[in-house]
């Protein structure tokens, strides 16, 4: 036997944080119960003349980041919960966490009660309510402001009080980039710090030799 004991690496989860955009004050912290085993990216991106009307004077100059999406599924089980004795699980199942998970896509009652005043006081313009900033979390490298664009929840088992106790989560995301927030937001800031986060790992990669891809030089 060895004499040193086998110390497991700290796993760590995936999750999302609602931040308030004025303050900065973390409203809500939502970890993933299990890290998917997939995580989907596509990014689009952002060229002059990519809608048609191409001006060959363009052809190499971007508007912007380009617009990128995330894509996972999770689970969540309240197997562990319950052989634990978990109080609150044992009597409301994983609803709690669904209901956190949802809330991402809702304005608070408070919102909707001073929107629906404001209207009702004759007020023409009213804005939109807004949500707290959502950030994704997905290790140190990756925390970028999102918004949640598609959700759904597909629960498979309840106990005897029908609460849902197992249920299966996919979640759609599009980062917010300073395109869509400005420079001056605070989801801006943390936009821009995400990208300097991949230019920083770009810049570790190791480059190659022209040989490498068959050429003797590249054709400049």
């Amino acid at each position: 036997m060895s004499p040193f004991p086998q110390i497991s690496p700290r796993i760590l989860k995936g999750g999302l944080a609602l931040i308030d955009v004025d303050s900065g004050r973390v409203v809500r912290l939502i970890a993933l119960q299990y890290n998917p085993e997939t995580l989907s990216r596509t990014l689009q991106a952002q060229a002059v003349g990519a809608e048609g009307n191409a001006d060959r004077s363009q052809a190499l100059r971007l508007k912007g980041p380009p617009v990128e999406s995330y894509k996972l599924d999770a689970e969540i089980d309240a197997v562990d919960q319950l052989e634990e004795g978990d109080l609150l699980v044992g009597r409301l199942g994983i609803q709690p966490h669904l209901a956190a998970l949802e809330m991402l896509v809702y304005p608070s009652i408070a919102q909707l009660r001073d929107h629906h005043a404001a209207a009702a006081r004759g007020q023409l313009q009213i804005s939109p309510v807004e949500a707290p900033l959502t950030l994704f979390i997905w290790s140190t490298s990756r925390v970028a402001p999102v918004r949640v664009t598609d959700f759904s929840i597909t629960e498979e088992f309840f106990d005897t009080a029908l609460n849902p106790i197992r249920a299966k989560v996919s979640l759609g995301m599009r980062v917010l980039s300073v395109s869509d927030l400005g420079f001056d937001h605070r989801g801006g800031s943390l936009y821009l710090r995400y990208q300097l986060g991949k230019e920083r790992l770009a810049a570790m990669s190791a480059g190659v030799s022209p040989g490498l891809l068959g050429l003797k030089e590249i054709p400049t």
